[in-house]
């Protein structure tokens, strides 16, 4: 029959079968002992239970007492059954009915006008260019349906909140909703809209919200009683009423900010209420539902679809794509702020939308910018800084400051337990206070995976321009905020609690600080912080603190060990720019050494011999002979990269003599370690051979696991290179142990690609591929491109030993991809080669008999240290 009459049948059946099946004689009865009697015949009460009809309007009250007298016998039965209100029960005979006319060719009710008389309708106007929010309306039309069970019990949970920020499209998805059902026929009683300007100075209260909707209803204005309870009285012996009609109807309650203005009105069941507000209103029984800004393409669209409001034929979205996708952007993707955007492009149909965007870049005035004169539809302002005003306002005087002080916090979101150091107030009180603004949608929170503890594990953000606008009260009350001293405070825990992480990746047994357990903890904060530290380093207050000069040293080899490359250049280079200006000459040094190592990471080669020979020239200035040791070593690895091996070994050598002179045995293995590699590209294997051994010696006599496995990798390769294949498998086997034990993914990648290199070159071709395979992933994964490039590459060669000729092809296309990106000339020519002999080999395989075909050697596969 349908959808809704096949649920009525069903439902019909379960509480008869519930009710112990009373025979039809016993339920005929039930229409006489009515008063007035109602007549039912047996054939027609088996006809619902067979679905072969549903009651007419003539058996309402009828079947009424049979649903209640079932449901009471069923009920007592003990067996778990769960009555159901009248009211309910209307409504899916409503719903069925409906269907059963429209099956039989009368007018369809389902998608129109409802079946009953229509109540009144004060909805506005559905809003213009709506687009988005799929997955919210549909949550918000399922618990607006009288009989859809899909949000659990609805007959209970009648209040649907929406719940968001300022400006986010709170409105809009409440009034779209109802709209929505009021096509559907859902709210026969009518749909009743308020707005209750809760966060205003003139906000609605009960005794005003019930006198309006009763005078929707037709109450007149002689029949209202004065007294506020008397009034409410009255409304819901109108939602009796209208539910025994089986008239549901539907309240939306606009602007709501606390339970207290509406809880005296709320509706009950088969009635439904929607509700927005800017706070969370938990106390309600209300099923919610958060708002965030919309995504990039819905933005977009609406951006477009507001441009086109009343059918104009603007194209200027379609036609600059990438300057819309700025513009959303730089509004926050925050409905409110793209309307006024689309409305000042309206009055201004031939500027460029990236002209637009350029006067939103400037972050001093960008909320000025987000303002349009003249308002909204309903008298309300187009403008995100009053929009934002309004939730400011209500805010406790303790809540405002830890508003306007988050502002100033370095980095996209702050942990609870740096909040607090921020605030300067115990944990559970700051906590407590970041919970407000969060209920307040003045804050996000999220809380990340892990074995953090739950204060930094606990994260809490502001939007962009909600950060704005606290930002420009927070300088307007800098003094009595103490931001100056809070924001040292917060640069103070970042400083120390990195330099105290930072001697966990050095030391690989026991804790070396109070702050963490051991490295994996140390390697979490790092993790969750790091943007943070970034942005801690680099801001102006960071010119005063030690943070702006330490944290670049206390990072330096966390960066490395993630290859976090980029950040460290930022870092390195805000450093710089900071020693600069002090004259802090030896500082200058240590910085351009770091920046160059960083450089050489990302390939920038040139850029990195400059750094590091700088550095030197500094240091030799101030006679600091360790400095220049760690600088010419450091050129000599960049001289590496540049392939000019002899004077790598020169670098290299004279580094070694700086360090045997000054007695530092650390650094002299480092140096050892760097010269075996440069002698190992000239072919003076012995000799490198022992530098590494020697390097591998130093590393593990201090403990230092990480230097460790890099000294054994390149062992490997020298031993590899000497035909020492035995040897070389079990040192690049014993790196990859010890970087998967220390955490260091790039170092076992690294030693699992030179691995499959050897296993290659004894014909052990399915372990070959396996290890090169793992070293890909990895590199994937810690985003390293070079390396990645080069694993591809090596499975390529590896997957033609075996025949497997497509999928060799592929890789080594793969990696000229790579090379090319990276800017490897050299092996871009090496894997266009192995690309061609793979395809010749492919060919070979199908080549007629009687053809001969040229055969291709195979180079030895790329190597990495």
């Amino acid at each position: 029959m349908g959808e809704y009459a096949d649920r009525f049948q069903a439902e019909l059946v379960a509480v008869y079968e519930a009710a112990g099946r009373p025979t039809l004689e016993r339920l005929v009865r039930l229409g006489r002992e009515q008063s007035p009697p109602t007549q039912a015949a047996d054939a027609t009460i088996s006809g619902w239970l067979t679905g072969r009809a549903v009651p007419g309007e003539a058996h309402t009250r009828y079947f009424l007492t049979l649903a209640a007298f079932l449901q009471s016998r069923a009920v007592a039965q003990g067996g778990g059954y769960a009555a159901r209100p009248e009211a309910w029960w209307q409504q899916l005979l409503l719903r069925a009915r409906q269907e059963r006319d429209a099956a039989r060719g009368g007018r369809p009710r389902t998608g129109g006008a409802p079946a009953v008389a229509s109540g009144p309708v004060t909805l506005p106007p559905a809003p213009a260019g709506f687009t988005g929010r799929t997955a919210e309306l549909d949550k918000v039309l399922g618990w607006l349906d009288p009989v859809d069970e899909a949000a659990g019990d609805t007959a209970v949970a009648v209040v649907s909140a929406v719940a968001g920020m300022g400006g986010v499209g709170k409105t809009a998805l409440a009034v779209h909703a109802a709209h929505q059902a009021r096509l559907r026929g859902w709210f026969p009683g009518g749909i009743l809209f308020a707005d209750l300007r809760g966060y205003g100075h003139d906000h609605v209260g009960v005794g005003e919200l019930a006198d309006r909707f009763l005078r929707a209803l037709g109450v007149k204005a002689k029949d209202l009683p004065d007294a506020v309870e008397e009034k409410i009285d009255l409304w819901r012996l109108m939602l009796d009423t209208l539910a025994a009609q089986g008239r549901p109807l539907l309240a939306v309650l606009d602007n709501v900010r606390t339970p207290g203005q509406i809880t005296a009105l709320l509706p009950a069941a088969p009635h439904r209420a929607l509700v927005t507000s800017r706070h969370n209103l938990s106390a309600l029984p209300a099923n919610r539902v958060d708002l965030t800004p919309l995504t990039p393409g819905d933005a977009v669209d609406l951006l477009e679809r507001t441009l086109r409001v009343g059918g104009t034929s603007d194209g200027r979205v379609t036609a600059q794509r990438a300057a819309a996708l700025r513009l959303v952007e730089l509004c926050g993707r925050l409905p409110l702020a793209l309307r006024i955007i689309g409305a000042l492009l309206r009055d201004e149909p031939d500027r460029p939308l990236d002209g637009q965007a350029r006067e939103l870049e400037d972050e001093r005035t960008r909320l000025d910018a987000l303002e349009y004169e003249g308002g909204d539809g309903q008298g309300r302002p187009l403008a995100v800084r009053a929009s934002f005003e309004l939730s400011y306002r209500h805010l406790t005087g303790p809540q405002a400051r830890v508003f306007r002080l988050l502002a100033a916090a370095p980095g996209p979101d702050i942990s609870t337990t740096a909040g607090a150091i921020l605030l300067g107030q115990d944990p559970v009180e700051a906590r407590r206070l970041l919970a407000g603004l969060a209920r307040a949608h003045l804050l996000d929170t999220t809380t990340s995976a892990g074995t953090l503890a739950d204060g930094v594990r606990e994260r809490w953000s502001m939007h962009d321009l909600i950060r704005l606008f606290a930002d420009g009260l927070g300088l307007v009350h800098s003094s009595e905020d103490g931001r100056d001293t809070a924001v040292a405070r917060l640069l103070d825990h970042y400083l120390v609690t990195a330099e105290a992480a930072d001697t966990h990746l050095e030391r690989a047994a026991e804790p070396a600080s109070g702050c963490f357990t051991g490295r994996d903890q140390a390697l979490g904060w790092l993790e969750s912080e790091r943007v943070n530290l970034v942005a801690a380093a680099i801001m102006p207050a960071a010119r005063r603190h030690p943070a702006g000069t330490r944290l670049f040293t206390a990072l330096t080899s966390f960066f490395n060990r993630r290859r976090y490359f980029e950040d460290g250049i930022a870092l390195n280079t805000a450093a710089l720019t900071g020693y600069r200006a002090t004259g802090d000459h030896r500082r200058q040094g240590s910085a351009l050494n770091n920046l160059g190592n960083l450089l050489r990471q990302v390939r920038r080669f040139d850029e990195a011999l400059d750094a590091h020979t700088s550095a030197s020239a500094i240091f030799e200035e101030i006679g600091d002979h360790h400095a220049i040791g760690m600088a010419v070593n450091n050129v000599g690895l960049v001289l590496q990269e540049l392939r000019r091996f002899d004077d790598a070994v020169a670098a290299h050598t004279a580094a070694l003599a700086v360090f045997r002179a000054t007695g530092d045995s650390h650094r002299e293995a480092m140096v050892l370690n760097s010269l075996g590699s440069a002698l190992r590209e000239v072919r003076r294997f012995d000799e490198a051979i022992e530098a590494h051994t020697a390097a591998l010696a130093a590393y593990r006599a201090i403990g230092d696991h990480y230097r460790e496995s890099s000294a054994l990798n390149n062992l490997g390769l020298a031993l590899q290179q000497a035909g020492r294949f035995d040897e070389a498998i079990d040192a690049h086997t014993g790196a990859a142990a010890i970087s998967r034990e220390t955490g260091d993914r790039h170092g076992e990648g690294m030693a699992l690609d030179n691995l499959g290199v050897i296993l290659w070159m004894v014909r052990r071709f399915s372990e070959a591929i396996d290890a090169h395979t793992a070293a890909a992933a990895i590199s994937r994964e810690t985003g390293d491109r070079h390396g990645e490039g080069m694993s591809m590459d090596n499975l390529g060669l590896a997957l033609r030993r075996v025949r497997r000729f497509d999928e060799a092809v592929a890789m080594h296309t793969a990696a000229v991809a790579i090379y090319q990106e990276t800017g490897d000339h050299h092996r871009v020519g090496i894997a266009l080669n192995s690309c061609a002999i793979a395809h010749n080999e492919r060919w070979r395989l199908t080549v007629p008999t009687g053809y001969s075909v040229l055969g291709g050697g195979a180079a030895a596969p790329p190597q990495r240290d």
